[in-house]
């Protein structure tokens, strides 16, 4: 089991009845333990999984949306390109910065880069991918339902690569909360 501990050697202490009051000009301060990383932050091995699947869903958007040959004409199709994009280059850079943070065991819990990372996480990916990706769906949803149209389009294609940001967002949500949860616990 992974705990931390006070001391190296236990010294016994003599269990007090009254509550510690600080003399006057003495500060009772505490020394704060930050336990190990929890999985799913950056440098650990469940954030580098994470950053992994939020590159390979964001890539399959992308890849998949643009093989069609009209999704230039539909502009939601082309912000979730875009969108996509973005989501791709910002998971494959994080994922480096994992895997190097990995090989020397260094943390990445330093308040400015975990502040970059819930910034870009949250405000900016997580965002773009899922409007991005509820257009598509409205616009999906209504040539396939409303127009009856899909025979002459690309249904399938768009569904499954709207489905692909959809997913991809829904992993981008645990990084954001994990790095936000971060900041907010110092």
């Amino acid at each position: 089991m992974n705990v931390s501990h006070a001391s190296v050697h236990p010294v016994e202490e003599v269990p007090t009845t009254e509550a510690a009051v600080p003399v006057a000009g003495e500060n009772l301060h505490v020394p704060m333990v930050r336990m190990k990383d929890i999985q799913g932050m950056p440098g650990t091995v469940g954030g580098l999984s994470l950053r992994i699947s939020q590159f390979v869903f964001g890539a399959a958007a992308l890849s998949i949306m643009a093989s069609t040959s009209d999704f230039p004409s539909v502009t939601a199709f082309c912000f979730l390109v875009a969108a996509a994009g973005l989501q791709t280059l910002w998971s494959f850079s994080l994922a480096i910065t994992d895997v190097y943070a990995i090989l020397v065991r260094r943390s990445l819990q330093n308040y400015r880069l975990v502040s970059s990372f819930t910034i870009g996480d949250g405000q900016v990916t997580s965002t773009l991918i899922f409007a991005a990706a509820c257009a598509s769906a409205g616009i999906t949803v209504l040539i396939d339902n409303d127009l009856g149209n899909c025979a002459q389009n690309h249904c399938v294609q768009f569904e499954t690569a709207t489905g692909m940001a959809f997913i991809c967002w829904f992993t981008t949500v645990p990084s954001f909360l994990l790095n936000f949860w971060s900041l907010a616990s110092r």
